[in-house]
């Protein structure tokens, strides 16, 4: 008895071993794109991470591959010196300032564009508009810095052109140079920009709610504006909060809506400096033109780590809120 039912298990785990075989085979182009994207991970991402050990090291560029082993510890010296850095606190204020002014005036657009994307009745309209409004996504922060420039230069941009011939103004308007206009600069590009691809995730979400529940709303006498408030609204529920426990913890870095770094970058200038300087450039500052590559380091993971927590705590709440979350 022993042996027959050790034969059927020894065949059943052959059949297994076959089907998974076969299967793999099938999937063959799948599991090509997997592998690729997760060796990509490997060697980009979690490698270098291995790096982050310089943080606590007095490291020199010099010394190269082998210095990361062989530098002298210098515990939290690089931490304790951002800290008591006179620019930090001018740093935090402009990263979290506008972090937060793109989550207020840049992260609902998504939402509402979608919502008057999904009211249009006419599929070529609806797509022309879509179309047209997630094309600025694909232009590069670099190629947006020039139409900025082009646009409100104070020496030769269309917009003071057309202002002062009018003679609506009777100066040139310093957008680009005046520090009181950076933040506004800042969130209106990365609207401009970004606003029509993140409509694509919303407008998925609301593809995937039931068509019956707004007949059935539609019959009962639910107008347009009733319909959206209590069945597209509540179907982009789970989306949103994705959405905002991502944007949130991403606010000491790169900025789902919109880079903050790449913005700061190009749209700034030694005139708007008090402003437009953020964690981000200042590290990127320092470990390139110093070559302090430890004390960047350092900057990188206690930002990183405050990431963390911030999407940690998001989720938490967000849970407890509304019992949706990221995970």
């Amino acid at each position: 008895m022993n042996s027959h039912t050790s034969c059927i298990e020894a065949t059943n785990e052959e059949v297994n071993q076959v089907s998974i075989i076969k299967r793999l085979q099938r999937q063959l182009p799948f599991q090509v794109f997997v592998w690729v994207g997760l060796a990509y991970l490997l060697v980009f991402s979690y490698i270098p991470m291995f790096g982050i050990i310089i943080a606590f090291k007095d490291y020199k560029i010099s010394s190269g591959i082998e210095g990361i082993f062989t530098s002298p510890w210098s515990g939290l010296s690089h931490f304790r010196e951002l800290i008591d850095d006179y620019n930090f606190p001018m740093l935090v204020r402009n990263t979290l300032v506008i972090s937060v002014l793109k989550i207020i005036f840049s992260y609902p657009v998504p939402i509402l564009f979608a919502i008057l994307l999904s009211e249009v009745r006419h599929v070529f309209l609806k797509r022309f508009v879509q179309t047209v409004s997630y094309l600025p996504h694909f232009i590069s922060w670099v190629v947006v810095t020039g139409i900025a420039y082009a646009f409100l230069s104070s020496g030769y941009g269309v917009v003071n052109d057309l202002l002062l011939n009018l003679h609506i103004i009777r100066k040139p308007l310093e957008v680009l140079t005046n520090p009181d206009s950076f933040w506004g600069l800042a969130v209106s590009t990365a609207i401009w920009k970004e606003a029509g691809w993140w409509t694509i995730i919303f407008l998925a979400a609301l593809a995937g709610i039931d068509p019956s529940l707004y007949e059935a709303a539609e019959i009962d006498g639910a107008g347009r504006l009733k319909r959206i408030l209590y069945i597209t609204l509540p179907g982009l529920k789970s989306a949103s909060i994705v959405i905002l426990i991502l944007t949130i913890g991403s606010m000491l870095g790169g900025g789902l809506v919109g880079s903050n770094f790449e913005q700061a970058m190009l749209l700034g200038n030694s005139l708007n400096s008090d402003k437009s300087q953020i964690i981000q450039t200042y590290a990127f500052s320092i470990g390139l033109a110093q070559g302090r590559f430890s004390f960047a380091t350092a900057i990188d993971l206690m930002q990183s780590v405050i990431s963390v927590l911030l999407i940690l705590g998001s989720n938490t709440i967000a849970k407890r809120l509304s019992g949706t979350g990221l995970f």
